[in-house]
């Protein structure tokens, strides 16, 4: 690691003017945060290139025990630059480059409360937190936060609906001035041609933020909503404490947004010393088929995770490379799921032998990936967690998908701080026994990976499954993921379903609905080639081959995934637009990977490889849409093609309606 950091510190009389030293500027110059004080209460705006971006936006919270939001003057002062490397494990980039400015702003007011703003610019966006020191009581009930996002002009954005409870609901595009609550990242691009994003980092001990519209703002404005207890309390905190950061990125263009280590450099460093078992992965799983309703979770005559099929996924994983396989359904208690969830993590089902089954996965060089559903009991999870966690470790399992699918006991939110303090503590339990967390029904990712880098991957919005039970996800989705969701970190998608329309299974006997229309009523809204584009566009560093693997089987298709590796060195998003289109190329090791997907359009792309190193020849194989194919009727048509490529090479990609190109750049021998 390389770091610099350079401290000047101004400490002022509490009656003194400082309000000409309260700005920060990025590190070069472009963006600027300054801070001020009308009548005791203080407020941030944002400019670009001198020209403003964010207006005049109230700062502060608000308690039913101390003054928080008011009678502030200004107590000290300090400024700071950063500039340093650092390495990460896993991610999409293995190297990340921190560089920015900070600004150390110290309140006090008439009660003694002290107020830091710890406000921070960057190249791509601003951050800031709110740390306070309150005399009296030893905790606070928070009641509402005052922080606003008054947008000086309007444009074009892209959210779903804020809510407590659910990420999984559909992106929508509208005005930003007809957004009346939007869950974030909340993605924007202004009339001033401006491309944003307003979220939060390091959310640890407090509930999410969501942002609602504010009419009596200045500009196109939103303020800070927070998910509340029962109660109505939206925090309880000590009289010592922090809040996550608040973030907005502003770039020049939408790859650009794809492309920022923000989020990731406002969290703190790696706590855990030893990352070595820390491993990325491809995985298979018994799961699909309950989905699509011709197995089930629980033993109906139609049980999934039975003995005998978990052997053929574990042959089949050791076959084509694959490092893990995944079993739903099978413990104990899904026949509660829904009333009472009273899951065992410990006790298998009666038709799965769980020593045969994990001793044969190792015996083949195959992980074994647990599934913990809790069903929203968490006292029941809790309870059971060391239990579960340790009897996992003493299995050689180092990898657990855990669910929430289900209201929370208690009345609690998903999203509010009591499940806030439950994931993290899953998390660094899990850490103590070496397991990684792939978590669903999650809170939202806000870089805490990079500080607890077992937290490999959340889903955290409609993934896959929508697919196989519903109208499905719209041909823009995955064009809209990668600037919103993916923001703040991996995705658990599940891509790579192969029978498109489920033509499969059409004459199962086991076939049932269960959860909407029955599963042949319904399809994936893609061609074939952006299924196999999506592995590489939708990051996760548990990547997974999502169909059942009689879809694989002899599938010349499926040798992209043998060849992927989720252990990326390197990633770039190259060109798109949000909602439109995205192309990412990503390394591992010495090989490439290109992913390209459009929406509903068909789209020609001439694309530079000028991210392939100089000098070196490569073999491109070549995964697209076929001449004739669309999505609506002959997803299945694809081509596979090599040809020679260097960097210099302009690539002409040529994507079919909600279609895609996958590649795999391999250096010539």
């Amino acid at each position: 690691m390389r770091i610099r950091i350079i401290t000047l510190m101004l400490a002022c009389g509490l009656f003194a003017s400082c309000t000409q030293n309260l700005t920060v500027s990025s590190p070069d110059g472009s963006i600027k945060l300054a801070l001020g004080i009308e009548a005791g209460r203080l407020n941030y705006s944002v400019t670009v290139d001198s020209a403003s971006v964010i207006l005049p936006s109230p700062l502060g919270l608000v308690s039913d025990r101390a003054v928080l939001d008011r009678d502030f003057k200004v107590a000290a002062i300090s400024h700071s630059t950063v500039s340093q490397t650092w390495t990460s494990p896993w991610g999409e980039n293995k190297e990340h480059l921190d560089i920015h400015n900070e600004l150390e702003a110290k309140f006090k007011n008439n009660d003694g409360v002290v107020l830091t703003v710890r406000a921070r610019a960057f190249a791509d966006g601003i951050g800031f937190r709110y740390e306070y020191e309150v005399p009296g009581p030893d905790s606070l009930r928070i009641t509402d936060e005052l922080t606003g996002f008054s947008l000086s002009c309007d444009g074009t954005s892209w959210s779903i609906p804020g809510n407590f409870n659910t990420y999984e609901l559909e992106y929508r595009t509208l005005p930003i001035s007809e957004v009346d609550n939007a869950n974030t990242p909340f993605t924007f691009k202004t009339e001033a041609g401006l491309y944003g994003s307003i979220h939060e980092a390091a959310l640890y001990d407090f509930p999410e933020m969501t942002v609602a519209r504010d009419t009596s703002g200045k500009g196109v404005s939103f303020r800070a909503a927070l998910a509340p207890w029962p109660d109505g309390i939206k925090a309880r905190v000590s009289k010592k404490f922090h809040t996550p950061w608040r973030v907005v990125l502003i770039t020049r263009d939408a790859p650009a947004l794809v492309n920022s280590d923000l989020i990731l450099n406002l969290n703190e460093p790696c706590a855990i010393e030893d990352v070595s078992w820390i491993k990325p992965q491809k995985y298979v799983g018994v799961w699909w088929g309950m989905h699509l309703g011709i197995e089930a979770w629980y033993d109906d005559g139609r049980h999934g995770a039975n003995t005998a099929n978990a052997i053929k996924y574990i042959d089949f994983a050791a076959k084509n490379g694959v490092e893990g396989v995944l079993f739903e359904g099978w413990n104990d208690g899904w026949a509660t799921w829904g009333s009472g969830s009273v899951f065992d993590f410990t006790l298998p089902a009666p038709d799965f032998d769980f020593e045969k089954v994990v001793s044969y996965a190792h015996s083949k060089g195959v992980n074994y990936i647990l599934h913990h559903e809790t069903g929203g009991n968490i006292p029941n999870y809790e309870n059971q967690l060391d239990s579960a966690l340790n009897w996992a470790a003493a299995h050689g399992i180092h990898a657990i998908k855990t669910g929430y699918a289900g209201r929370i006991t208690g009345g609690h939110q998903h999203h509010g701080q009591y499940m806030v303090r439950h994931y993290q503590k899953v998390i660094e339990e899990a850490a103590k026994r070496q397991i990684m967390i792939d978590a669903h029904e999650p809170i939202k990712a806000t870089g805490i990976r990079r500080t607890w880098p077992n937290f490999m991957c959340r889903e955290g919005a409609r993934g896959m499954e929508w697919n196989a039970w519903s109208a499905g996800n719209k041909p823009e989705h995955q064009t809209i993921l990668p600037y919103t969701r993916l923001l703040g970190g991996p995705m658990d998608y599940t891509p790579g379903i192969f029978d498109i329309m489920y033509r499969n299974i059409a004459g199962n006997p086991n076939l049932k609905a269960w959860n909407g229309p029955i599963a042949t009523k319904c399809r994936c809204n893609t061609t074939l080639a952006k299924q196999v584009a999506d592995w590489v566009v939708l990051y996760s560093p548990m990547q997974m081959a999502s169909d059942l693997i009689e879809n694989y089987e002899g599938h010349p298709a499926f040798q992209f995934f043998r060849d992927f590796n989720a252990d990326c060195d390197w990633s770039r998003a190259l060109a798109g637009e949000v909602g439109d289109y995205i192309v990412v190329a990503r390394r591992a090791g010495d090989v490439y990977f290109l992913g390209a997907v459009t929406d509903e359009v068909a789209r020609s792309i001439d694309q530079p490889l000028d991210f392939l190193p100089e000098g070196r020849t490569y073999v491109a194989t070549i995964y697209a849409d076929g001449p004739d194919a669309s999505w609506e009727t002959n997803p299945y048509s694809y081509e596979i093609t090599t040809r020679e490529v260097t960097s210099a090479t302009v690539l002409p990609l040529r994507l079919a309606t909600s279609g895609g190109t996958a590649i795999v750049f391999k250096p010539k021998d």
